[in-house]
């Protein structure tokens, strides 16, 4: 069976095929065992939230920061919020520098349609 072919020369040996199929498939399944898995999990504001509703929502990104999840702040505007865009963006960066011993801003603020989104990711 030949083992490595792109070696030069080509590596072979005269093995069981059945265990050898057997054995790769137990070194794929001990990789996947190994690897971290993450969630986006996504915290909703809008730029009028309140003082203490927004230390509940932080309590809420620390825990899934310290469980290794990236956490993605969603700000909403409705309406005539959107004319409080420098609100919106000044509460992101109240909350990125509340974070900032959890984790890092992965991605900076920036507007999609109607609402401005920034991503914080694990230290």
């Amino acid at each position: 069976m030949e083992v490595s072919p792109t070696a030069k020369p080509p590596v072979c040996k005269i093995m069981d095929h059945g265990r050898f199929k057997y054995e790769q498939t137990k070194k794929l399944q001990e990789a996947k065992k190994k690897q971290t898995t993450f969630q986006v999990k996504e915290i909703k504001v809008r730029p009028k939230t309140g003082d203490h509703d927004l230390q509940t929502k932080l309590g809420h990104m620390r825990k899934f920061l310290e469980r290794k999840d990236k956490v993605k702040v969603t700000v909403m505007f409705r309406g005539r919020e959107i004319a409080l865009s420098e609100r919106g963006r000044d509460l992101l960066q109240v909350i990125a520098k509340e974070m900032e011993e959890l984790a890092v801003v992965e991605q900076l603020p920036k507007f999609e349609g109607r609402t401005m989104i920034m991503v914080l990711a694990p230290k």
